[in-house]
């Protein structure tokens, strides 16, 4: 753990969902769940220090992009430090829930994966759905939203939106974690999601 994390994380205790940094085991374990052979443009939010970052960066495509969303100045910073010298790798000071108007900025039309180790259970309700919404919105058809997380409570949020999730409780990481994949339809079936509105009033009756 570098000290940066741990000042960050007496700092701001909420905005940071666990004491030390995701473990090499879940890292990997992340990581396994993306395909990055296809993947041409991945989102993270909360990417910290960047040890998903980093792994994600190593492995993905010279053509790939990577979306950095990090709220935290003094994070952004040594994000921009780190990944200075690799031009696939952005670097957004700002909410994730300013992806949809960052693609359109860059000229980006979807992603193929986005990635989150937020706390969403610090979230008020509707910002908890309307960035679910958001992120669903913003993956292209047949996409995957990847999450890990301390509490799997997210995933009855989520479960109205997208049309498939897989979790697993991964113990090699100190607290162990939940990970989740919710995959976006790729729309052969006609499947359609439901409005924010209406996820929001299923999340509220859960």
């Amino acid at each position: 753990m570098s000290a940066l994390f741990f000042k960050r994380f007496l700092q701001r205790p909420w905005q940071i969902a666990s004491i030390v940094p995701s473990s090499k085991a879940l890292v990997e374990r992340v990581s396994s769940k993306i395909d990055f052979d296809h993947a041409r443009v991945i989102a993270e939010y909360g990417p910290g220090e960047g040890v998903h970052s980093r792994q994600i960066a190593r492995r993905m495509r010279p053509d790939a992009q990577l979306l950095l969303f990090e709220l935290d100045p003094a994070f952004s910073r040594d994000l921009e430090r780190q990944f200075a010298d690799d031009t696939r790798v952005h670097v957004i000071n700002l909410d994730a829930a300013r992806l949809p108007q960052e693609l359109k900025r860059r000229g980006i039309p979807n992603c193929d994966y986005i990635l989150s180790g937020i706390p969403f259970s610090i979230l008020k309700i509707d910002k908890k759905v309307s960035l679910l919404q958001k992120t669903h919105d913003a993956l292209a058809p047949g996409g995957s939203f990847i999450i890990y997380q301390v509490t799997n409570e997210l995933k009855q949020h989520a479960s109205p939106i997208f049309e498939e999730a897989e979790s697993e409780y991964f113990l090699q990481n100190i607290p162990p974690m939940f990970i989740t994949v919710f995959e976006k339809s790729n729309g052969r079936n006609g499947e359609s999601h439901l409005s924010f509105q209406e996820s929001r009033a299923s999340a509220n009756n859960a």
